[in-house]
C-alpha cells in the first residue's frame, strides 16, 4: 500500500515468546458478510467495503484507508472488515448505499497476536490459527472467538515483505 496508514489503537500486555497480548481501545468496522472462504469471496468483500470508504455512502464523501483488513468465520459466516478512522463516530460515519456493508461499533477487546510474514491462503490461516489458539491455552488465557487474519499490506507487497496477524481475542485480562 506504501501510505503510511491508520491502524488501531492498543497496548502491548505481555510477550509470551512467539505471540504477545495486546488490549485495544474501541474502535468502529465497516463490515460485510462474504459469501465463502477464500480468494474470490474476499475479494468482493474487499471492493464493497473499498466502495463504501472510496463514496459509497450517503455524503459521497472518501473515508481514509486503513490497515489492517480483518477477516473470519463466525457462526458459520465469513466476515471481512476495515476499522474506521479514530476521527469518526458512528454517528460522524456517513451511512453506507450499500445496506450489505455494516457499521458497528467494537468494544475495547484482549487480543492474542501471532505476528507473520508472506502469503497466506486458508490452509495456512488455519494452521497458524490453531498453533495461536494451543498457545495462548497453554499460557492460561481463554480464547473466546475464532482466530481474525488481519492483512496490512496489498498485493503488490513483495511476499517477503508482507505484515500479517493471527487475532485471537480472549478474556479480559486483569492487570497487576
Amino acid at each position: 500500500m506504501g501510505e503510511e496508514l491508520e491502524e488501531p489503537a492498543y497496548d502491548v500486555l505481555q510477550h509470551y515468546g512467539n505471540f504477545e497480548l495486546r488490549r485495544y481501545a474501541s474502535s468502529i468496522q465497516a463490515r460485510v458478510q462474504t459469501t465463502g472462504s477464500g480468494r474470490r469471496p474476499s475479494v468482493g468483500g474487499f471492493r464493497r467495503i473499498a466502495g463504501y470508504i472510496f463514496g459509497g455512502n450517503q455524503d459521497r464523501t472518501s473515508i481514509a484507508m486503513t490497515a489492517p483488513v480483518e477477516t473470519w468465520a463466525e457462526e458459520g459466516r465469513e466476515w471481512m472488515a476495515f476499522t474506521m478512522p479514530s476521527a469518526y463516530t458512528l454517528e460522524t460515519l456517513p451511512l453506507p448505499v450499500d445496506g450489505g456493508v455494516l457499521l458497528t461499533e467494537c468494544e475495547g477487546r484482549d487480543v492474542a497476536v501471532l505476528s507473520f510474514s508472506g502469503r497466506f491462503h486458508q490452509s495456512k490461516s488455519q494452521k497458524l490459527g490453531e498453533r495461536l489458539k494451543a498457545m495462548v491455552v497453554e499460557q492460561g488465557l481463554t480464547p473466546i472467538q475464532e482466530p481474525i487474519l488481519a492483512v496490512y499490506d496489498g498485493p503488490m507487497t513483495l511476499p517477503f515483505k508482507r505484515r500479517n496477524e493471527m487475532l485471537l481475542p480472549v478474556e479480559r485480562v486483569s492487570i497487576g
